[in-house]
């Protein structure tokens, strides 16, 4: 398989209920996995030239979904399904991160 162009990375991790941590799987991070899936394939991307890939936590619970592309390293916070296409379009596409969806901080600077 060629080196893919871009990683795109989705906190899909999920806390027992009643964890007094927010989740961003909680926040609807499994449904923005299928959505980025989808909008590749809608959009002809040759499978391996984009990888998408959930993961375990990434940190920033309060501010999830998270999603970071490498290997920009981009970060996106509070990410919604309706933000999948910009993110595709300008950012995977164009290759320019989308600002109006990225935080000043993810940490909360």
């Amino acid at each position: 398989m060629p080196k893919p162009k871009y990683h795109i990375i989705i906190c899909t991790n999920t806390r027992p209920p009643g964890h007094p941590k927010p989740s961003c799987g909680a926040a609807g991070s499994p449904g923005l996995l299928m959505t980025f899936n989808m909008g590749l394939m809608e959009r002809g991307y040759q499978p391996g030239e984009v990888l998408v890939t959930g993961s375990a936590c990434l940190g920033p619970c309060e501010q999830g979904p998270t999603v970071v592309v490498y290997p920009d390293a981009t970060w996106y916070s509070q990410v919604k399904e309706a933000d999948v296409p910009a993110i595709l379009d300008e950012h995977i596409g164009k290759g320019k991160p989308v600002e109006k969806l990225k935080p000043n901080s993810v940490w909360g600077g």
